[in-house]
This record gives C-alpha cells, sequence and structure tokens, in this order.
C-alpha cells in the first residue's frame, strides 16, 4: 500500500497509485455545510466490525459494511433488509466510497486510532467502539484528526447516554454528596488461559494479516483473536482499558473531570497469570490521585461491591456529606433512589440529556456540535486507564501531566507513550 509523506490520501486507501488528494466532501445537500443541518436527513452508514459489538450496529438500513471474517459478513448481511449493502473485507476499500457519510468502528481495539483517522481523513464522521485507543499517541492522533478535517467523532462509552447515569451524574455534580473525596471502582478479574499460543491453522474465511494489521506479526490462535485479543496487552489491555474506558468515563462525568488538565499519579499492583500467553495482570489494584483539587481515584480486580448497593462492576463515590453508589456504566448502569428521585433545584445544574448515543452522533452530524462522548474527552479517560497498564508495568508510581502529555520528568515512562507498528502501517494526521 503505498503512502504519502503527510499520511494517507483517499487512492492511497486502496492501494491505487499514490498522489495528493483532498479528503472526500459529503454534499451540503445530505448535512449541510459545517455546523448547518441540511436538507436531506439521511447519513449514509457503513460498520467496520460486524462480529461482537459490530452485530449491534448492523442496522437494516445499513449502507455498507466491512469484516475480516467472512462469517461475520455472512452474518450481518443477514441483517440488512432495505437496499442492497456494500459489502467487503478491506476496510480502506469502504472508506473510498464517496456514497458513504459517516462510519462506526467496531473492530479490535488496535484498529480503533488508525481507523478513526484515516476515515477523518477519508471524510467520514466516526463512531468508535471503545476503548477510545491503545495508546496515549494514538487517542492525541484521534482528536487532531477529527479537529483538522471538521469531523463529528463520538466514542462508543454509551453510558453517558444512560439515562440512570444521567440522574446519577445530576444528583452528584448539585452537591448531592458534598465536595467529591474519593471514588473507589470495583470490577471482576481478567480471564485466564492454561493454553502457550502454539500456532493453529487459520479458518477459512479469515484474513489473519488484516486482523493483525498494525500489531506485531503474531501465529494465529483462537485465543489471540476474536473478543480473546483483550487478555493481552498488545491487542487488548485487559479490562482496565477495555470496560475501565466506560467505568471511568462516568466517573470523569460525575466528577465533572473531562477538562482537568493538571498533573496525576498513578500506582498499580497486580499478578501475572501463573500460565497461559495471556499477558494482562490476573489481578490489578490502581491509585490516581489528582491534584488541585486533591481526590483519589481506585481500580480494584478483584474488588468487593459496596454491601449497600451491590453488583457486578460499579462505583463508589464519598463526598464530604454523603456517598453514592452507581453500579455499570455502559448500556447498563443503576443506582440508588436518592439519586433517582433528584430534582434540579432552581438555579441549580442541568446535565445535557442525550436521547441515545447513537441518535445524538447523527444529531451532532448535522448540526456540527460536539457529541457527549466526544472524541477528546474518550482520550482524557483512555489515558488514565493507560497511565494504569504503564504504571504496572513500569513496577513503580509514575506522575502524568495532562496538559502536556508526557510524564513528569520520567524519560522511561515517555517511552511508552507510544508503540510502533508493523510496516506498511502508520499513524499520521
Amino acid at each position: 500500500m503505498e503512502q504519502h509523506e503527510r499520511g494517507y490520501t483517499r487512492r492511497d486507501l486502496v492501494g491505487r497509485a499514490a498522489g495528493l488528494a483532498l479528503p472526500a466532501i459529503i454534499p451540503a445537500h445530505v448535512i449541510g455545510r459545517r455546523g448547518r443541518p441540511g436538507a436531506n436527513d439521511q447519513i449514509r452508514i457503513g460498520v467496520i466490525g460486524t462480529g461482537g459489538m459490530g452485530r449491534h450496529h448492523v442496522a437494516p438500513d445499513t449502507a455498507a459494511i466491512c469484516d475480516v471474517d467472512d462469517g461475520h459478513l455472512a452474518d450481518a448481511r443477514k441483517r440488512i433488509t432495505r437496499g442492497e449493502p456494500f459489502v467487503t473485507k478491506d476496510f480502506r476499500r469502504l472508506l473510498d466510497r464517496e456514497d458513504i457519510d459517516a462510519v462506526i468502528i467496531a473492530a479490535p481495539d488496535h484498529w480503533h486510532a488508525l481507523m478513526t483517522v484515516m476515515a477523518c481523513q477519508a471524510g467520514k464522521h466516526v463512531m468508535s467502539e471503545k476503548p477510545t485507543s491503545k495508546t496515549i499517541a494514538e487517542g492525541r492522533a484521534m482528536v487532531e484528526a477529527a479537529r483538522k478535517y471538521h469531523r463529528v467523532v463520538q466514542i462508543h462509552a454509551q453510558g453517558r447516554s444512560n439515562p440512570v447515569a444521567h440522574a446519577a451524574c445530576t444528583f452528584v455534580r448539585n452537591g448531592g454528596i458534598g465536595r467529591i473525596q474519593r471514588v473507589d471502582v470495583w470490577h471482576p478479574v481478567n480471564f485466564t488461559t492454561t493454553s502457550w499460543g502454539e500456532e493453529q491453522p487459520i479458518p477459512a474465511g479469515l484474513d489473519w494479516d488484516l486482523w493483525l494489521g498494525p500489531l506485531r506479526r503474531m501465529p494465529y490462535h483462537p485465543e489471540r483473536c476474536h473478543f480473546n485479543f483483550r487478555w493481552l496487552m498488545d491487542s487488548g489491555g485487559g479490562f482496565i482499558r477495555d470496560r475501565g474506558n466506560h467505568a471511568l468515563s462516568i466517573v470523569s462525568w460525575l466528577t465533572n473531570n473531562d477538562g482537568y488538565r493538571g498533573r496525576v499519579t498513578c500506582e498499580a499492583k497486580g499478578t501475572p497469570h501463573l500460565s497461559g500467553f495471556f499477558d494482562t495482570p490476573a489481578t490489578l489494584d490502581v491509585v490516581w490521585t489528582f491534584e488541585k483539587p486533591r481526590w483519589t481515584l481506585t481500580w480494584s480486580q478483584p474488588g468487593k461491591p459496596n454491601p449497600r448497593f451491590p453488583g457486578d462492576w460499579g462505583a463508589t463515590y464519598t463526598g464530604d456529606r454523603d456517598d453514592l453508589v452507581v453500579l455499570g456504566g455502559d448500556g447498563g448502569c443503576d443506582t440508588e433512589d436518592k439519586a433517582k428521585r433528584f430534582t434540579v433545584p432552581s438555579g441549580g445544574i442541568e446535565i445535557y440529556k442525550s436521547p441515545g448515543h447513537r441518535e445524538n452522533w447523527l444529531d451532532c452530524i448535522r448540526t456540527g456540535k460536539r457529541p457527549v462522548m466526544d472524541v477528546e474527552i474518550g482520550h482524557h479517560v483512555v489515558t488514565l486507564c493507560n497511565l494504569g497498564n504503564i504504571a504496572w508495568r513500569l513496577g513503580r508510581a509514575v506522575t502524568f501531566d495532562l496538559r502536556r502529555e508526557r510524564f513528569v520528568g520520567d524519560e522511561e515512562a515517555d517511552r511508552l507513550i507510544a508503540e510502533p507498528y508493523r510496516a506498511p502501517w502508520t499513524l499520521k494526521v
């Protein structure tokens, strides 16, 4: 695949002759010029990655589908009942289509950043599955691409569109528990395996090389592939990056820390797997300490549910007057009645209520506004998750400057901000 020194052109995306081309422009009559709705409400969507969570993104009118697994493609095709979709195994061919306005990215985690940047360059708006990115540098590139190409990029950490999470946010942000002192998140342990990942035959219909993409070359094994990629640091990073992008999104929202740009110190302790080739820690405890104002966030894996309002995973928010338990943080969420019954007093803080995560994204494409889980918020949140893994990998505390997006006096940690891609893949905005 040919490349241009300033990144991928639209022709480069499908391996044609190199040449500088402008990003695709969505016709004004479809979604309007920047910030203004168009006359036609139809936004033609392509879905990249149709297994796992991707199945839920394929709607009856989806205009294009892409997956490296023929089985996933066949299943997705059955879900489309309105019109004949474009079908491909290579996402670059989908991005090259002028008739696709927006894409939903549900490929494995190691693809989220690269596909988002390339989609923005191709003139597409994006909703990308969580986690936002695999590295801190990837997240920053996603933000820069969204801004440079004037694309709406929503991260599918859909808890911010959950009405119960909205009630909890309204309660906490209006002083329901007083000034927040700490938030304690609990979660089950990472998955384990007894396999050592010996090479297995690649299933018919699976393009393993394209599944790997920018990852280092690895032999095929089913526990490296669909779903189980989460338990490898290269491709997943464990629950703290996977489910943590949900949990910490809710934490950042309720504590009003989306825009926090100070310093945070992170410590992590975990137990490596005792057998098998999964290399994320089986158990993990992380502590983040924020400055100005000073408060503490913890992640305990396994953690003990709050006995007053127990659940599989969730968080206890402790203020100087009261506390509140919030369970979950993705599509499912629950909280205590005191938050559900709360009404905003006169002059209180009204929190924007999303009509639904997909609906909010589409509305923002039409209006030019930023979505409820804008890519910059997603980058901020997953940076905290990545700090936990970096502290664990280094075996010591690290201090990170969120404004500069660099570690404080720590060249060893700075080297983990970005990771190399396998040729010919590169990440350039």
